[in-house]
């Protein structure tokens, strides 16, 4: 017997597979820190192609924040 699975529609334009949480919370935050650390790494940059390397580092805000938290820790 096949295993039905059924979804709930959350509004017209997004729906939901049961047992799957429909939040999109994460996206906001990695947005707003992006945000930010665009503009704290353009700030600090002293040229043009020093900005342009902020922008690559605030794409991959994230990778840093983990490396130094493991190095923290002393993982």
């Amino acid at each position: 017997m096949k295993k039905k699975y059924f979804s709930k529609k959350v509004n017209e334009n997004y729906s939901c597979n049961c047992g799957y949480k429909c939040s999109s919370c994460g996206g906001a935050i990695y947005g707003l820190g992006f945000i930010g650390a665009l503009v704290y790494y353009i700030s600090q940059a002293t040229s043009f192609w020093m900005g342009v390397l902020g922008f690559l580092k605030a794409i991959v805000w994230p990778a840093f924040l983990v490396f130094e938290l493991l190095k923290f820790l002393g993982a």
